[in-house]
């Protein structure tokens, strides 16, 4: 596919299905789409299940909930690994990195009862890591592989096909723990790195288009540099920067809201929870059409806004409010994510844009699991009928921040790396 090539009718539903044709014909786009739904997959079922195993194991909520702290933390060193999707062959980095992650997480089998939850821990680290240097190898090879007028329709698939599988896939890990006990899910989670691992060598993609002196240009900092001299990129990370706090307090409240707002037991929020899921899926698969009618910053701002009104919706109580809402916040908030991503990899020069994607990712994800962590606190002294609107506020005021301005900002091809 040719990055000159029209997509005809782009502002019609037949534009849509055209684009969304477009893209899964491309042999890159489709199989790094077909590697992310399987590995999806097995994370999902994963990451539900290591706390369940944790929680059963040592019968402490402490060390069950970081679990997820252990796959976070490598994002901090996103920066740093997104430098490696740089300088190896992006299709044998997205290769043998699955196939490390498939042997280390069917070893948890092999390790003896007493040592086996610090070992868990231990590949919960490592997978947080593969997870960063996956996703900047694979935003590398679609924004060689795609139209740039269709990488929005790429992300928004992407995230519909990551959100579905949270849908889904907690239910089949947990399911499969409780009747079977952990060793189905390790293997489960172990093919599925497996056969991602088997897709993604099918690409034909793989060396990093600058290669060589160009991939190691700027050392380890060249993406975060580009991010913040950039009028393009600057404002759109700082704002999901700013609107991924606004979601860990978001979700640090939500049983508090169940609790206090509805009367509903502490399941309830599952419910909320899968709602959310829905919303982010059709968000996904409007946001390739909506992106080629409007600016980036201006589909961010939009989706920032109605996340934040249906944060503050939430205080008010009321079931059929409460299941509006969390729709609403599943379909506002991946809007600014998308578009981030999006403009990363149609204004980045290719040699660096490994290092920048993670490096977005770090500068947007970080202040999430810091609010997730800090939310508690704050719900432990602070009603959520005023913890609520006050965070609706201030996402209302960054979107309205986001807005674009009169001037046209110059492309972050033409920032210094």
């Amino acid at each position: 596919m040719t990055a000159g090539a029209p997509v005809r009718g782009a502002g019609g539903r037949a534009g849509h299905g055209m684009a969304l044709r477009t893209v899964v014909r491309d042999r890159t786009a489709l199989l790094c789409l077909t590697g992310l739904l399987v590995s999806a997959f097995g994370t999902s079922a994963m990451w539900l299940a290591a706390g369940i195993w944790v929680k059963s194991a040592t019968g402490s909520d402490s060390l069950a909930a970081l679990t997820v702290c252990a796959m976070w933390a490598p994002v901090l060193a996103g920066p740093a690994l997104g430098a490696v999707a740089d300088r190896v062959p992006r299709r044998l980095l997205l290769v043998a990195v699955n196939l490390l992650m498939a042997a280390l997480v069917a070893s948890l089998l092999l390790v003896g009862p007493g040592h086996r939850i610090g070992a868990l821990f231990a590949v919960l680290v490592v997978y947080g890591a593969s997870g960063v240097l996956l996703g900047a190898a694979e935003a590398a090879l679609v924004a060689q592989a795609v139209d740039p007028r269709l990488l929005g329709d790429f992300n928004g698939l992407r995230t519909t096909a990551n959100e579905g599988m949270k849908l889904l896939a907690p239910l089949v890990g947990a399911g499969l723990f409780a009747r079977y006990g952990p060793g189905p899910v390790v293997m489960l989670d172990a093919v599925t790195f497996l056969l991602a691992a088997l897709v993604f060598a099918r690409l034909r993609a793989g060396e990093p288009a600058g290669g060589g002196d160009a991939a190691r240009r700027g050392g380890t900092a060249a993406g975060i540099r580009l991010l913040r001299g950039s009028p393009v990129l600057r404002p759109l990370v700082y704002a999901g920067a700013l609107t991924m706090l606004l979601a860990g307090v978001n979700g640090a409240a939500v049983y508090a809201v169940v609790d206090e707002t509805l009367g509903r037991p502490p399941a309830y929020a599952g419910v909320l929870y899968a709602f959310q899921g829905a919303g982010s899926v059709v968000a996904g698969l409007l946001a390739g059409p909506l992106l080629r009618r409007m600016p980036e910053r201006t589909f961010a701002a939009a989706g920032i806004a109605v996340f934040a009104v249906a944060v503050g919706a939430r205080a008010l109580g009321g079931d059929l409010v409460a299941l509006g809402a969390s729709t609403a916040i599943g379909a506002g908030l991946p809007c600014v994510l998308i578009a981030a991503m999006t403009a990363v990899q149609r204004e980045t020069p290719d040699a660096v844009l490994g290092r920048t994607a993670a490096a977005a990712g770090t500068v947007m994800t970080v202040p999430n699991a810091m609010a997730l962590a800090g939310g508690a606190g704050l719900v432990a002294v602070v009603d959520v009928r005023l913890l609520l609107p006050s965070a609706a506020l201030l996402g209302l005021a960054t979107a309205a921040w986001l807005c674009p301005g009169r001037r046209k900002p110059r492309r972050a091809g033409a920032a210094e790396m």
